[in-house]
């Protein structure tokens, strides 16, 4: 759907009588998540077909209330249909920080179900365009096998260039930006903890690290990162060319919420 977007269009829900609660905004890679992560992939994977299971770990005292009940972990974990792939919710389960973010969607997929090690990991901080997760997913559903290479870097890089981001002009070959030089996608050396089943993460050095996609959008220089993405060395290229695609598209998206570090960037239109 394209709409002409306005910037002057204030969110403000004090204004509310003025204009509506909701706006189509762009661009999409600093739009957010519009407080709805969970809820805008969740639904895409319930029409796939995933099995969603809730896990509660806490301690109960004897005679004591629900309501009272101490809950020490809380996830969902969504599964496909053959198992090979899966996503979790991890906002809730003190996940591991990414670019300082919490990181809130965890997918793995693997290679046949008699192995239960994951052969790849990706993962998002809250603040990801949930579009994006979304058709990430949905292209990892596609997959008759996920966990198999396919492509090469050339298949990220042409998805986001296609947008109208530059390449980057020390490693035209591994990354890219978008045109204000706020959000980037880059090949290269993975954070630590990053999970993959690559015998390398096994065998390497102390010190070794493996290569994988990262993406991050910081829209302040030096003011921390709105969202980060990173996958994992085993990733298939054509999988992140779908997120990198989602996520660098030109397309607005309705949101209700609207970060505060990207507010005044942004670009908006009343949602009739």
């Amino acid at each position: 759907m394209e709409v002409p977007l306005n910037p002057d269009v204030p969110l403000d829900p004090a204004a509310h009588d003025q204009f509506p609660a909701a706006c189509w905004v762009g661009p999409r890679h600093l739009a957010g998540d519009d407080g709805r992560l969970y809820d805008t992939v969740a639904d895409a994977l319930s029409t796939l077909g995933w099995t969603s299971l809730t896990m509660v770990r806490g301690r109960r005292e004897p005679d004591e209330e629900p309501e009272d009940r101490q809950v020490v972990r809380s996830t969902v974990l969504h599964l496909s249909p053959d198992t090979l792939r899966w996503a979790q919710w991890t906002l809730a389960d003190e996940p591991f920080l990414l670019g300082d973010l919490p990181i809130a969607w965890h997918v793995c997929a693997r290679t046949d179900t008699n192995s239960p090690l994951a052969q790849w990991s990706a993962y998002f901080t809250s603040d990801v365009p949930g579009e994006a997760v979304a058709d990430f997913l949905v292209a990892l559903d596609a997959r008759r096998h996920p966990a198999a290479p396919s492509g090469g870097r050339e298949l990220v890089l042409e998805a986001v260039t296609g947008h109208g981001w530059l390449l980057d002009i020390d490693q035209p070959h591994a990354g890219a930006m978008d045109a204000t030089f706020t959000t980037h996608i880059s090949y290269g050396t993975v954070p630590p903890l990053i999970q993959d089943g690559d015998p390398q993460t096994l065998t390497r050095e102390v010190g070794e690290e493996l290569d994988g996609w990262q993406a991050w959008s910081e829209p302040v220089l030096g003011g921390g990162c709105l969202w980060a993405a990173s996958f994992s060395s085993s990733v298939p290229d054509d999988l992140v060319a779908a997120f990198a695609r989602s996520v660098s598209s030109t397309a607005p998206v309705l949101r209700r919420v609207l970060p505060d570090s990207t507010r005044d960037r942004l670009l908006r239109a009343p949602a009739i």
